[in-house]
């Protein structure tokens, strides 16, 4: 394990020299953040000596990372359109159209993917120009310790020739590039792969095509259907909008990556009268406004589905609950796939283990905002259940388990970061050592950083311990790196 820990920190070059004020012993005071020992990092040593060895388009050391879950802005509201959105118009003709309010669930749905108007659908939403940042594009050794992962989950299946490797949401399409540039040495592993990503929007699949390297297969056979390929791993690559629509029969690998968040979720408040779904309505001054449903809602089966999950002293402090039936639907997807196609799924996303209470919120250009406010213009997400999920999965297959949730900063410690950004470290220039440096502390860091010293407004804030991370395995295959 020693030697192979040197083999890992060998320089493949001359060391570059950091900054005299951003030193690499700045990085080993925080590296303890991704709690988790040496021997348990080691054990994937052999896998992670073998990545790409030169920083590949790291982060740029201006980029902020927002994280959703910590930071408070006070909500702002604009004022940009003197007139009505065709989202807008579209929203309140829906409840005009119903005669009365509709579910915070609809409303969100609507606002996110809309065909025509849905903020997911026609921009690029994400990275410093975008609206939010996400864990990928902060770094490029989130998506090689995911990579990493996936690995040895392949090697724990039995080393299938074939597997189907989905991606639900993949954003730009960046983990799934990165994941394939590290891992792009272990042949065996990478030709097995057919890669599947769910994306409903067609900008996005655009972006996705790009960074992923794309090209149609030069097929002149007959009756042979072309088919996309990666060129950064020979990869053939598919988009579907549904999980659903991917082909079943083959051991599936599913990555979830801050894609549970968007799922909409229903609202619900304690009253007199007991627990009334918030919904949304039209308001006399024609802006929306919440309001409580004076009767039970179709919803209100889901809401009395995870009580049943929950103890009652944990139901009986809260004021507000939210529920979010498409989770509950698709990990029950997830699960009954992975039970009889083999495979398992992770899960990363911000959350808790537990009942969420009121948790949906609207981000527009980095900075909180009302959530009624000018739909369609900014991004809706809330807290992640992950107690839901499990009991999700759990009852959908006896041939499932579920593990976690971990820390991402325990998931991508016990993975190896901390041995890769040594190795990236030394073979880098100045720049690229602040980005990696600040990037690792984003992914793997609690809070602001305690070694910045530039402008405060642009400190690395850590989402280490704010990400959870939680998989779905078929029993066969054991428990999954890095669960044990």
């Amino acid at each position: 394990m020693d030697q192979l820990r040197r083999l890992l920190l060998q320089p493949s070059s001359p060391l570059r020299v950091l900054s005299a004020k951003k030193s690499l012993a700045s990085l080993n005071r925080c590296s303890h953040f991704s709690s988790s020992s040496s021997e348990s990092q080691i054990s994937y040593s052999h896998l992670i000596e073998h990545l790409e060895e030169n920083p590949n388009e790291p982060a740029t050391g201006t980029t902020i990372s927002v994280d959703r879950s910590g930071l408070y802005n006070p909500t702002e509201h604009s004022h940009e359109q003197n007139s009505e959105s065709e989202l807008v118009k579209h929203l309140k003709g829906i409840i005009k159209f119903r005669g009365g309010p509709i579910s915070v669930a609809e409303y969100m749905e609507e606002v996110l993917t809309n065909p025509k108007a849905g903020f997911y659908i026609n921009r690029d939403v994400f990275g410093a120009e975008g609206d939010f940042i996400t864990s990928p594009e902060v770094s490029q050794m989130f998506g090689e310790m995911v990579g990493v992962w996936a690995l040895c989950l392949w090697e724990q299946m039995g080393l299938p020739n074939k597997v189907n490797l989905v991606e639900l949401g993949p954003g730009r399409g960046t983990l799934i590039a990165d994941l394939l540039r590290g891992a792009s040495k272990f042949k065996n592993f990478t030709e097995s792969l057919n890669i599947h990503l769910v994306e409903c929007s067609p900008t996005l699949q655009k972006l996705q095509h790009h960074n992923l390297k794309c090209t149609e297969e030069d097929n002149t056979g007959e009756n042979v259907e072309k088919r996309t390929i990666s060129t950064l791993a020979g990869t053939p690559v598919s988009w579907h909008s549904a999980l659903e629509q991917v082909p079943s029969g083959l051991p599936t690998i599913i990555i979830a990556h801050e894609f549970y968040d968007a799922l909409p979720v229903h609202q619900f408040q304690r009253a007199s009268r007991g627990w009334c779904e918030k919904l949304v309505d039209v308001a006399e001054d024609s802006s929306f406004c919440f309001v409580l449903s004076p009767q039970p809602t179709p919803a209100s089966l889901f809401l009395m589905r995870r009580c049943k999950w929950a103890a009652a002293e944990e139901i009986a402090k809260l004021e507000h609950m939210e529920v979010c039936p498409k989770a509950m639907e698709l990990t029950s997807t997830i699960a009954k796939r992975i039970s009889s196609d083999g495979g398992g799924a992770l899960i990363i996303d911000y959350g808790l283990n537990g009942v969420v209470s009121d948790s949906l919120q609207a981000i527009r250009k980095h900075k909180f905002v009302d959530i009624l406010d000018n739909p369609g213009s900014a991004d809706l997400s809330a807290y992640v259940d992950f107690a839901s999920i499990r009991h999700s999965a759990e009852e959908a297959s006896e041939d499932v388990s579920v593990h976690g949730p971990i820390t991402q900063s325990q998931f991508l410690g016990s993975l190896g970061i901390n041995f890769r950004v040594e190795a990236l470290l030394q073979n880098c220039t100045e720049e690229q050592a602040e980005s990696l440096r600040t990037g690792y502390w984003r992914l793997v860091g609690d809070g602001v950083a305690p070694f910045w010293e530039g402008p405060d407004e642009q400190a690395p804030i850590g989402m280490g311990t704010r990400y959870l991370a939680m998989t779905i395995v078929n029993k066969k295959q054991g428990v999954p790196a890095p669960f044990q």
